[in-house]
C-alpha cells in the first residue's frame, strides 16, 4: 500500500518534473502539511481505500472522480492561498479538495450539483472536522453572489468557456484555476489572475483531463 508520505514524495517529484509548464519547481510547505493532514481514505469509497495514497484519480460515484493528488496540489498551489483568504470550490465532489483548502483559507464555499456527492461530501467534511466550509447544492458555474466576492475559486471540472459569472465574483486581485476544454477532448489548466482595476489575464498551465462542469437543472443534464 502507498503511504501519505510516499504520495508527498511523489507530488514533490511531479511539480520538478513539470516545473517548466507551471512555473513552480517546488510547492509551497503549507500546501504540502494540508496534504499530509487531510486523510483521502476518508473521502474515497470503501471498496478503493487501499488505493487511497496512489497519484491517480479514483472513480466516487455518480460518473464522477476524485481528482489525483498532483492535481489537487498544483491546484492548489496555483491559488496562491493566504491565511486570511475567502474562497470558492465549483464541484465539491467527494470533499477532499475543499478539505485541503480548509486547511489553508480563513473561510471555503463549496457548490456541488449532484445532491447525492453534495450529501456524502457534507457528512464527511463534519465527520473530519471541516464542518466550517459552508456547502452548496446547485450549479457552480453560477457562483455563489451571497458570499462573493472571492479571493480565490477554483474549479474542479472542465468547463468549455470560462463562466462568466465566476470572473465576475472573483476580487481584484484575485486568482482563478479552472480546466477548460471539451468532455473526452483537449483540456488546459488555467490560471486567471484580475488586476486592481478589473482587468483579467489568463495563461495555460498544463494539459489535464478532467471530467465536465454540469450545469443547469436536473432535467436540462437528463436531456444533455
Amino acid at each position: 500500500m502507498t503511504t501519505r508520505q510516499q504520495l508527498i514524495e511523489e507530488i514533490t517529484r511531479e511539480a520538478q518534473d513539470t516545473a517548466s509548464l507551471t512555473g513552480r519547481d517546488r510547492l509551497d510547505p503549507r500546501v504540502l502539511q494540508a496534504l499530509r493532514t487531510v486523510r483521502r481514505e476518508a473521502f474515497v469509497p470503501a471498496t478503493a481505500v487501499r488505493h487511497a495514497y496512489v497519484n491517480a484519480p479514483l472513480p466516487i460515484g455518480c460518473g464522477q472522480t476524485i481528482s489525483q493528488p498532483f492535481v489537487v496540489a498544483l491546484m492548489t498551489e496555483l491559488l496562491d492561498l493566504r491565511s486570511a483568504d475567502h474562497v470558492l470550490e465549483v464541484g465539491t465532489g467527494s470533499g477532499y479538495q475543499t478539505a485541503v483548502l480548509a486547511e489553508l483559507a480563513d473561510t471555503v464555499g463549496s457548490i456541488e450539483i449532484i445532491p447525492e456527492l453534495a450529501a456524502r461530501a457534507a457528512a464527511v467534511l463534519a465527520a473530519e472536522g471541516y464542518a466550517r466550509v459552508a456547502l452548496r447544492t446547485g450549479d457552480g458555474s453560477l457562483g455563489w453572489p451571497e458570499r462573493a466576492p472571492f479571493d480565490a475559486i477554483i474549479v474542479t471540472a472542465a468547463a468549455r468557456d470560462v463562466p462568466p459569472a465566476l470572473v465576475e465574483q472573483l476580487r481584484p486581485g484575485g486568482r482563478m484555476v479552472i480546466p477548460v476544454g471539451e468532455a473526452g477532448g483537449e483540456q488546459e489548466l488555467r490560471l486567471l489572475r484580475k488586476d486592481a482595476g478589473g482587468t483579467v489575464t489568463s495563461r495555460s498551465v498544463l494539459s489535464v483531463a478532467f471530467v465536465p462542469l454540469t450545469s443547469g437543472t436536473r432535467e436540462d443534464r437528463r436531456r444533455g
